[in-house]
């Protein structure tokens, strides 16, 4: 080890003594320390200059109508933007915009379209739509700016979003806060409204019934609908016959009483001669019986009385003919008056034609029965004078009682022809002319009831017809609502179950009052419902001090590499030293200024940088810590493997920048670059210096010191123990390189 000491002193002494040696080792001493400092002092704050970064911003929105107002949200999103120095926003229309992007003097484009406005005005409409920003950027001018400028066309979304949200949603809770107002007051209805659900899933059961039955019933009404309609042609068919009917008895009536007013003149005279003949025989009697009679004179006698009552007979006979004729036309007229035809034509109406016939048959059939009796008695007579003829010559003595008792009979037969013609011209003729005269009133009546059946039987048609319709249409109704039944009563119990979990879940009044919060205060939540409320454990001020870690110790890496190719590692007259005590003498001396160069970059940092760094004293011990281990690493390849540990140091260096997780963290990496991480020096060395800049976690700092001690202790043992044996192999390799005249 002493020799290993002359050689350091020995070194120290040359550079002392030797003023380009000097320079050259105070260049390489510096050098590394301004490749941190610039690379510090760039990225101090590349965020805080933004708004040097040009973007064009193109407002082509027409503006829209919303509800009667007009927006123009493209105007004020470029008013907003003039206020804002996140970015150098240029406002240029589109031909010029685009020109300036594609030659790379804005960095970016913003578009907003014609239709911007009127776009986010369909959010009150049933299809929304969602508006769109056109965003042009040209990516080949810088790896970063694309990535800002993006940020920033972000950000202006992300602003337009909030301002929409909050508007909108302040119209929201003020329309929510009118709800619940109005709500509160329709409390008593929307109980009501409850009730009424119950009460309607209570009724279902009975509704659908009755709707069964409703189905039934237009089934039935239809179908009577469909008769009626079917006998309407026979009521025009039988009112017609009605009308006719009624003119024809109306006709009958007239003729058989001008027939009657024909007849009653000989009717008088016949009764007259009828009540003379009998006036007549009771006197031929009166003079018989007062009279000694000659029996051989009997049957003139007989004879003559014969005569006298055949003729009375003839004559009674014929007013009985004229009388019964007088019935037939009666009866005839009440058959023409009680058809079928005109019952079925006056409905259930009571034709009085049917009561005056049989008025005036009782009448006629009254005197038919006087008539009758009288003809009898006249027989009787005639029969009695007959047996005064037959019995003369053997009861002569029987003649003054027959003649006694004839006379009686034709007093009495005067009496009752004399009371027959009283009864006649006071009661019967009147009475027929009178029931005659009331039929035709009746008849007249009659007619002019079917004549207005009759007009009115085309409405009666087209009500029918409609009410066909009508039942059709309902019947279709009825069999629509019957068929969407189980889905109403579904629903219907749906939502009376709802109506119960709610009332079991929800107060009412609760939303009444929680509809009417205050809508200001609403909308200043939906524009920033969540804040941000950030609290840093280990604050870094800015980009700069977060990314001293990295380049420090990148500096120092560079700096043992600049040792190595600019100092040798082997020393002149080696044959006075071992190999073990050339490796640790030069050792010494890399090691030496290796360590200065750490001080001068680390203190460097803190006082020329003004990093910002929580464990000051500690950053520059952890720098010294790393420089060692770091020299120790890249002096040992050099020194055991020559020109071939160079170059590993240099593709050490390169894998380290991109694998140790000092620019970007570890998990955002390719897989390679994740797998070889742990075992890279880099990745402790730079996690060590950011305890010292952020704050000293020592769990994490002692397992940072502990891997670094294993790369330095690892490099030490390979340079103690196989420097030699390695060398005597490598010799070989070195002495053919240098005769290519390219390696020194």
């Amino acid at each position: 080890m002493k020799n290993s000491f002359r050689i350091f002193k020995t070194d120290l002494k040359n550079i002392g003594t030797n003023w380009v040696a000097a320079i050259l080792i105070g260049g390489l001493i510096i050098l590394p320390s301004l490749y941190a400092w610039f690379n510090i002092k760039a990225s101090w704050d590349p965020y805080g200059q933004t708004d040097q970064i040009p973007v064009g911003v193109v407002n082509e929105d027409a503006g829209a109508m919303v509800r009667d107002q007009e927006i123009h949200v493209g105007d004020d999103l470029v008013k907003t933007l003039k206020k804002n120095d996140d970015m150098d926003w240029q406002f240029v229309n589109r031909d010029k915009a685009m020109d300036k992007v594609k030659y790379g003097d804005y960095y970016a484009v913003i578009v907003i379209p014609k239709n911007f406005s009127e776009k986010l005005g369909t959010v009150i409409s049933d299809n929304p739509e969602k508006a769109k920003v056109e965003y042009y950027v040209n990516e080949k001018l810088n790896a970063v700016a694309p990535k800002i400028t993006e940020k920033g066309a972000s950000a202006i979304v992300e602003q337009i979003s909030s301002n929409f949200i909050s508007t909108v949603n302040g119209v929201i809770f003020d329309m929510f806060n009118k709800i619940g107002i109005e709500l509160e007051s329709d409390l008593p209805d929307i109980k009501r409204f409850e009730n009424y659900v119950f009460t309607m899933e209570k009724k279902l059961p009975e509704i659908h019934q009755l709707l069964n039955e409703s189905m039934s019933d237009a089934t039935s009404a239809q179908e009577i609908v469909k008769k009626a309609q079917g006998l309407v042609p026979d009521a025009k068919q039988v009112t017609n016959n009605g009308l006719q009917t009624i003119d024809e008895t109306t006709a009958f009536l007239k003729k058989g009483e001008a027939r009657l007013n024909e007849m009653a003149p000989k009717i008088k005279q016949d009764l007259e001669k009828i009540q003379k003949i009998a006036a007549e025989a009771n006197n031929f009697i009166s003079k018989v019986q007062g009279t000694d009679i000659d029996f051989s004179t009997g049957k003139e006698i007989s004879d003559q009385l014969n005569g006298k009552v055949n003729e009375a007979i003839e004559r009674i006979n014929t007013v009985e003919e004229a009388l019964r004729q007088l019935q037939a036309q009666n009866n005839e007229q009440g058959k023409n008056g009680g058809t079928d035809q005109e019952q079925n034509a006056g409905g259930n109406l009571e034709d009085p034609n049917n009561q005056q016939p049989n008025n005036q048959n009782e009448q006629i059939d009254k005197a038919l029965e006087e008539l009758e009796t009288l003809k009898s008695g006249l027989q009787e007579a005639q029969g009695n004078a007959n047996k005064i003829n037959s019995f003369i010559e053997d009861k002569k003595a029987e003649v003054d009682s027959v003649i006694s008792d004839l006379q009686d009979i034709t007093a009495t037969t005067a009496k009752n022809i004399d009371a027959f013609v009283k009864e006649y011209k006071e009661n019967i003729e009147p009475t027929v002319l009178q029931e005659i005269d009331r039929a035709k009133n009746t008849l007249s009546q009659a007619r002019g009831i079917l004549v207005e059946i009759q007009s009115t039987i085309p409405e009666v048609e087209r009500i029918l017809n409609r009410t066909g319709d009508n039942l059709g249409e309902g019947k279709d109704t009825l069999e629509h609502v019957l068929g969407q039944f189980p889905y109403v009563n579904d629903k219907v119990n749906q939502l009376a179950d709802r109506i119960r979990d709610i009332q079991g879940e929800t107060d009412i009044n609760e939303i009444i009052q929680l509809l009417q919060n205050d809508p200001e205060a609403e909308r200043g939540f939906f524009a920033q419902p969540v804040e941000l409320n950030e609290n840093k454990l280990f604050p870094i001020p800015n980009y700069g001090t977060g990314m001293t870690p990295f380049y420090t110790v990148l500096a120092i890496w560079v700096g043992a590499l600049l040792l190595i190719s600019l100092l040798a590692v082997d020393i002149k007259n080696a044959e006075a030293y071992t190999i073990r005590q050339t490796y640790f003498g030069r050792l010494f001396t890399f090691m030496t200024i290796g360590l200065v160069q750490t001080l001068i970059v680390t203190l460097g940092d803190l006082f020329l940088i003004a990093v910002d760094v929580k464990a000051a004293l500690w950053f520059v011990l952890f720098g010294l810590f790393v420089s060692i281990v770091f020299m120790l690493t890249v002096y040992t390849l050099v020194s055991v493997f020559g020109d071939v540990g160079k170059a590993v140091a240099i593709v050490f260096l390169v894998l380290q920048i991109a694998g140790s997780g000092g620019t970007y963290p570890v998990v955002l990496l390719p897989e390679f670059f994740q797998t070889i991480n742990p075992f890279l020096p880099f990745t402790y060395a730079v996690d060590l210096m950011r305890e010292a800049v952020g704050g000293i976690v020592w769990e994490r700092a002692y397992h940072d010191i502990l891997f670094l001690a294993i790369f330095g202790i690892a490099a030490l043992l390979l340079g103690t123990f196989l420097k030699g044996p390695i060398n005597s192999k490598t010799k070989l390799l070195m002495k053919k390189s240098k005769e290519s005249g390219l390696f020194h």
